[in-house]
């Protein structure tokens, strides 16, 4: 919405950039976002530049206005009164209008949506790009290729999807097309990234603020929450100190000036704390850290095993939906953190006799280099190709597979799942991962994503459910024994 907003990937503006104009400066700042809308923008700018003319009384010079409707992301016009009345309710207004079963149109259709998330906002006066003197990244400009990442501004509402030949997959594609996060989702979670970034820079002019984790990976649901990084330098916070000290100011940010349109900011003091709030206009949840450095990194090696082999995302978005009813996905409870089931179903993937996944790390290890700099990391994951398998498994067999994998073979006493290393590797003899119930390798830094699941009970309790979870498809192969699908549609 904004022309320079600083961008994902992108260094910050040079200073003399922006200094262009001090119009948006003079915008009173505790508007909420839906009022600044681009007509509201167009129609100020109008009134800014002809004031001239109305101050010398030429009033024929200056052109008529007529007032559109707002719209919000790449939805349907909003309607202010209609728009204060969603605030109140926790529902969000894209539940209302999209039916379940509606068929989505496929990426090479002409109606196919499309967004622009984090890129390059092109300054009016010279056709320049609101990073000067940077090349632009093929991530922002390069075509789509089936089966490779998609570019961002690009995200086809339907990729090329597994053939369902059997009933359990059919099922799967189905809980999948009806769940997938659409286009205008990822558009309210980037408008209100957009708007905080601006009112953030005013506390700390440098900072840049990402959108990350499963928003952006590929592997996020209509209901999935938004995350936000807050990049404030290049080097390392401390967490217990730093971090919360930042995050307490961007609390009481959101607490004073931004009330208007961000309610219920908290402060998590967790091992990476964040604050927790919700965006009126979007209806969305956000978690929002401070330099987690390693969540920008693994959101684009995630990204790029969504797209790199067409079963991966299906699969996945039914092993979030199962674990969710059955109540194991909630790392603040002691089980499996969303990020950790990911982890789990590619690890599944690469270690199958015959592997459907490789490992990223390491065929491509200077794309994915921890020590890669941060305005680069998304540059190249739309070169990778796709990764094509001999393993012809439907998604029922897949999934199938998956929860008897867990439940019966893999050695939860002695070995770690490692999607770096694409295999079963045994535990390393460290203070983090002994005596620890699951151990699941962070690709990037190597902490155990599964450290919430702590106590023997919720352990016993998680690996109950997938060899349930086993039986029950093994004998009939209907995921509703595992999963109302209707129920899990209606959640989305």
């Amino acid at each position: 919405m904004f022309r320079n907003s600083s961008n994902l990937g992108c260094p910050p503006f040079h200073q003399k950039h922006q200094q262009r104009s001090d119009f948006f400066n003079k915008l009173p700042l505790n508007i909420p976002p839906t009022l600044l809308s681009r007509q509201r923008i167009a129609d100020a700018e109008f009134n800014f530049q002809n004031a001239g003319a109305l101050l010398n009384g030429n009033l024929a010079t200056i052109p008529a206005v007529t007032p559109q409707p707002m719209t919000y992301g790449n939805c349907s016009p909003v309607n202010m009164s209609e728009a204060s009345m969603s605030f109140r309710r926790r529902k969000r207004p894209s539940e209302e209008s999209v039916s379940y079963d509606i068929k989505r149109p496929r990426f090479h259709s002409r109606h196919s949506e499309t967004t622009v998330v984090d890129q390059a906002v092109p300054l009016v006066e010279d056709g320049r790009c609101s990073f000067p003197g940077t090349i632009q990244s093929p991530l922002f400009c390069a075509p789509y290729r089936p089966g490779c990442v998609p570019p961002l501004q690009d995200i086809p509402v339907e990729t090329i999807l597994p053939v369902a030949k059997d009933k359990l997959s059919h099922q799967i594609l189905e809980l999948f097309q009806a769940c997938q996060q659409q286009t205008c989702d990822l558009k309210r979670k980037e408008l209100c990234r957009t708007q905080l970034q601006r009112e953030i820079q005013h506390i700390f002019p440098q900072s840049r603020l990402f959108l990350v984790g499963s928003s952006l990976n590929g592997f996020g649901t209509r209901s999935s929450d938004g995350d936000l990084c807050l990049l404030v330098k290049e080097e390392p916070v401390n967490q217990k100190t730093e971090a919360r000290h930042i995050l307490s100011l961007v609390q009481k940010l959101f607490s004073t000036k931004l009330s208007s349109y961000i309610e219920r900011p908290q402060l998590i003091r967790a091992k990476v704390p964040i604050v927790k709030f919700r965006d009126k206009v979007s209806c969305v949840e956000f978690d929002l850290n401070v330099n987690n450095v390693v969540g920008i990194r693994n959101t684009f090696l995630l990204r790029t095993y969504a797209y790199n082999e067409s079963r991966v995302r299906p699969l996945v978005l039914a092993v979030k939906k199962w674990a969710s009813f059955r109540d194991i996905n909630d790392a603040s409870r002691g089980t499996l953190s969303s990020y950790s089931l990911v982890l789990m179903v590619l690890h599944y993937l690469q270690t199958l006799p015959e592997p459907i996944l490789p490992s990223l790390q390491k065929y491509y290890p200077e794309y994915f280099d921890p020590t890669l700099q941060l305005h680069l990391v998304h540059q190249a994951v739309c070169t990778i190709p796709p990764h094509f398998s001999k393993n012809g498994s439907s998604l029922g067999d897949l999934l199938i597979g998956f929860f008897k994998y867990y439940a019966t073979e893999f050695d939860w006493s002695h070995k770690m799942i490692s999607v770096r290393e694409a295999k079963a590797v045994p535990r390393p003899d460290s203070i983090e991962w002994r005596n620890k119930f699951i151990c699941i390798e962070e690709p990037f830094d190597g902490t155990n994503t599964a450290r919430a699941v702590h106590e023997r009970q919720k352990f016993d309790i998680i690996r109950g459910e997938f060899l349930q979870a086993w039986h029950l498809l093994r004998n009939r192969k209907n995921l509703n024994d595992i999963l109302p699908i209707r129920a899990a549609i209606q959640k989305r």
